[in-house]
This record gives structure tokens, C-alpha cells and sequence, in this order.
């Protein structure tokens, strides 16, 4: 795996109003050399999108077809995500000032020693903070 993806930058890859270089340059480097998750970034993704259906921004046809899209890349999903929530993630969050959603992401970046892909500045200043990496 290459990089760890939070739902932000994903997201990025369903609307044309958000897509940029850098969403861009990310979805290449998932296809070409994976990207690992947290458990709870099926549930994010799936969110923002019955969100935007909702709301009219996607179809229930673009939905498929970008559900599709991301079934086809090699995407992991961490199976420790749960079991560290507790104790690694929590506190995180709580020194960090994070959403605990945020700090799965950063946890498991950190664990797995990996760059993190978001479009959340916040986030970015906690990873820079932590020694984190960020994708170039």
C-alpha cells in the first residue's frame, strides 16, 4: 500500500467541482500502487453520497457508477481500526483536538507508517504535527 485516503480526498474523485491535480495525481497513485482505510471510510463514503443524492448533486446512476469505480481499485480496509478506537484513537483525537473519525485516519497512518491523502486542513496540521507525511 501506498498511502492511506480519507473520505474528503475521495470524495473529490465523484464531484467535477472539486476534482484537482492533486485528487488527480492520488487516484493514479491508488491504481497504480493501493491505499489502505479504516473501517469506517465504506460508511463515509456511502454517507456522502446518499447526502448528495438527497440534495441533488449526484444521481443514484453517478452514485453506481462511482461506487464501481472505487470497488475496482485496490483499496485495503484496515481491519485493526476497531480495536484501537478505544485506546490509540481516542486519546489522539483528544490530543490533537480531532473528530475521532479524523484521528482513525491519522492513527492508522501513523501505524502503518504511510502518507495521509486529505483535502481537511486540519487534519493535514495534526499529521504534520504527529511526523505524518503528507503526499507530495
Amino acid at each position: 500500500m501506498s498511502l492511506v485516503i480519507d473520505c474528503s480526498l475521495t470524495m473529490a474523485w465523484a464531484f467535477a467541482d472539486e476534482a484537482d491535480e492533486t485528487a488527480d495525481a492520488v487516484l493514479e497513485r491508488v491504481g497504480e500502487r493501493g491505499a489502505v482505510v479504516p473501517a469506517l471510510w465504506p460508511l463515509e463514503v456511502a454517507n456522502v453520497l446518499l447526502t448528495a443524492e438527497r440534495r441533488g448533486r449526484l444521481t443514484g446512476a453517478d452514485s453506481a457508477l462511482f461506487l464501481d469505480l472505487l470497488s475496482r481499485l485496490p483499496i485495503a480496509i484496515d481491519e485493526q481500526t476497531a480495536s484501537r478506537a478505544f485506546l490509540q484513537t481516542f486519546h489522539l483525537g483528544r490530543e490533537l483536538a480531532l473528530s475521532a473519525y479524523d484521528a482513525a485516519y491519522l492513527e492508522l497512518a501513523a501505524r502503518l507508517d504511510l502518507p495521509l491523502a486529505t483535502r481537511d486542513a486540519r487534519l493535514a496540521e495534526a499529521a504534520r504535527r504527529l511526523g505524518v507525511k503528507l503526499p507530495a
